[in-house]
Formats: C-alpha cells, structure tokens, sequence
C-alpha cells in the first residue's frame, strides 16, 4: 500500500481520528492532484483544476492537529472527488 494510500484511509477512517495533522493532510492533497494557495494569516486553500474542487481551511495553531469538525469536511470532499 503506497504512502498516498495509507493517508487516504486514515483519513476516511470511521470513527474519526484525532491525530491527523494539517502537514499530513497537505501530503495527502498534494498527491491528489491539489495545488496549495497560502492566504492571508492562517487561511490556506487547495484547489484541484481537474476536478474543480476547493477546500477552505485554516491551518490549526498553535499545534498542527486539525480538529474533527475539519476532517469530517474533508472527508465529504475526499468521497466526493472519488465519486467524481
């Protein structure tokens, strides 16, 4: 199972994990064809030209773990871009 994969189902594993982190979920975006667009402050975005998806997100602080409300809106968007 490749790195990209592993992050994939850890990130759509039920229950949802509280110990994923913005730098894991950006490697895990990255391979999936997203580009990173830096905000103002903490506010980034992802944007996926070929699946003309964006994900808004603030980057948590002062820790790098993102809180479960977060990754259940990933989620949504990662089952969708799969769905096609």
């Amino acid at each position: 199972m490749s790195k990209k994969d592993k992050l994939l189902k850890k990130f759509l594993h039920i229950p949802i994990k509280k110990d994923l982190t913005f730098s894991e979920l950006e490697a895990l975006l990255l391979t999936l064809g997203y580009a990173k667009l830096e905000g103002s402050g903490s506010a980034v975005k992802f944007f996926n030209k070929e699946k003309n998806s964006l994900i808004n997100l603030h980057k948590p602080h002062p820790n790098d773990i993102l809180k479960v409300y977060l990754v259940k809106q990933i989620q949504e968007k990662l089952r969708e871009i799969q769905n096609g």
